[in-house]
């Protein structure tokens, strides 16, 4: 059998039992596919008939012309520019060694080098040669995610939405945004927020005060037990006690305004773009930087695979096989892929439903302890992800991860939430038959680092 998704072609066993998957394709260079007249099965053309199929699922191959017109303004190349420094540079963190870029980095989509991330206490390299203590999950790109309505691999950052309605417009806060304590449910981002008005923009609030991304443990021991206490090494600035709330986030927040307002090259430089600073004398506040973070992130969209062309009209952008794969993907007697990495609507053509599934996909945690990892997984043996429901604290929602989205998957080093998988065909060809193919599973053999073919927890 041979699984064809958009160029990428796999050979896998024979057809597994209540799949319907296609039995051949052919390899081919781009622009050497069939003809207009050459004939598909049904009597119509390969090409109308992939045409008519994304017709129906709404697909058009125009979002990365619709950033602007979805904001509703030019991109601010000035704003965007500021958002870049802030994203590479480490000195706004209280931790003093990482930032965005230490997980997104332009060598991986803007996305992450490693299986499973490394935050604060790396060897301060962005690659497959970082080493450091391991988070709980695979950084994601964050290129496209401006249409995202629903952000993180549980999607504990979304765009609220009217009952009904399934998904938010990341676009739009007229319902506000949520997200868990003690940001919450449209509290801190309120409906119709006159400054915060994407998702994005609220999203960028939290990474900053996250302790094992950006604001380390510094300070904490003996708040966290003593378990934490290991973490507590010194480095960097003091991570501020617990505020009314219980909480550390606006407090870590405030700490990191007072060490961008200490620089004068900052202050310059927002107070350039916020002429509600009323010029550099003025006090940078966090929603800039949310927005300046944000606002870089706009300028990150990359939307024109062969497949968008293709969809724009461009017949010769796909090879036959890869026609034949999207044929496979989108029809529903086939792959049906598109039922969960749908196009449609709110999806906005980025490959996913953003709703939380179940999707057995193996259980890979590192040891906890300095170096190996600074979290302390879910399950009596600290060796599961409980997904969604750490977020709604309902069991049923046990392992439940958010549809991941499909654009720019040649640059991805692994895949899934936690990447148990290296190559991209060993993780379809797992996907086919998830319940059968757990038991079997090998981390070794899928590609993960040695530091994660240890521990495996219970599938």
């Amino acid at each position: 059998m041979t699984v064809v998704a958009f160029g990428w072609i796999v050979t896998s066993s024979p057809t597994l039992p209540g799949e319907a998957v296609v039995q051949a394709a052919a390899k081919g260079d781009r622009g050497q596919g069939l003809g207009r007249g050459e004939k598909g099965h049904a009597g119509a053309s390969l090409d109308q008939e992939l045409a008519d199929v994304l017709a129906d699922n709404e697909f058009t191959g125009t979002m990365q012309s619709q950033i602007e017109p979805r904001l509703g303004r030019p991109i601010n190349q000035a704003m965007a520019e500021l958002g870049r420094l802030l994203w590479f540079d480490n000195a706004h963190s209280l931790h003093q060694d990482n930032t965005c870029g230490g997980c997104h980095g332009p060598g991986n989509a803007m996305g992450d080098s490693q299986p499973i991330a490394i935050g604060v206490d790396s060897n301060r390299k962005v690659g497959p040669h970082r080493t450091g203590p391991r988070n709980q999950r695979r950084a994601p790109s964050v290129i496209n995610n401006a249409f995202y309505p629903k952000l993180m691999w549980n999607g504990r950052f979304s765009a609220n939405h009217a009952i009904s309605e399934s998904l938010g417009d990341p676009f739009d806060n007229v319902f506000g945004f949520k997200f868990p304590d003690p940001e919450g449910d449209a509290v801190m981002f309120p409906p119709s927020d006159p400054v915060i008005l994407h998702l994005l923009q609220a999203q960028a609030f939290i990474p900053p005060t996250e302790l094992v991304e950006v604001a380390g443990f510094t300070g904490t021991c003996p708040s966290l037990g003593p378990d934490f206490c290991q973490f507590d090494n010194g480095v960097g600035l003091t991570v501020p006690p617990p505020d009314g709330s219980g909480f550390r986030n606006e407090p870590i927040r405030q700490k990191g305004l007072d060490i961008l307002n200490g620089i004068p090259a900052y202050r310059q430089l927002f107070a350039a773009v916020f002429p509600e600073m009323g010029g550099p004398g003025g006090l940078i506040d966090f929603s800039m930087f949310g927005r300046a973070i944000a606002e870089f992130e706009f300028a990150l969209i990359f939307a024109n695979a062969p497949l968008d062309r293709f969809a724009r009209g461009d017949r010769n952008a796909m090879t036959t096989a890869e026609k034949r794969g999207a044929l496979v993907f989108f029809d529903e007697s086939k792959g049906n892929c598109v039922a969960c990495h749908a196009v449609k609507g709110r999806s906005n053509e980025m490959f996913s439903d953003f709703a939380n599934h179940v999707a057995g996909i193996p259980q890979i945690a590192p040891f906890f302890g300095v170096g190996k990892s600074n979290m302390i997984y879910d399950g009596p043996n600290a060796d599961e992800d409980f997904g969604q429901a750490q977020v709604s604290g309902d069991p049923s929602e046990r392992y439940q991860f958010r549809t991941a989205p499909l654009r720019n998957l040649a640059l991805a080093p692994a895949f899934f939430h936690n990447g148990a998988f290296a190559d991209l065909g060993d993780a379809i060809r797992f996907h086919l038959d998830a319940v059968g193919n757990t038991p079997k599973y090998n981390a070794k053999k899928a590609g993960v680092p040695k530091d994660l073919q240890k521990r495996q927890g219970p599938s």
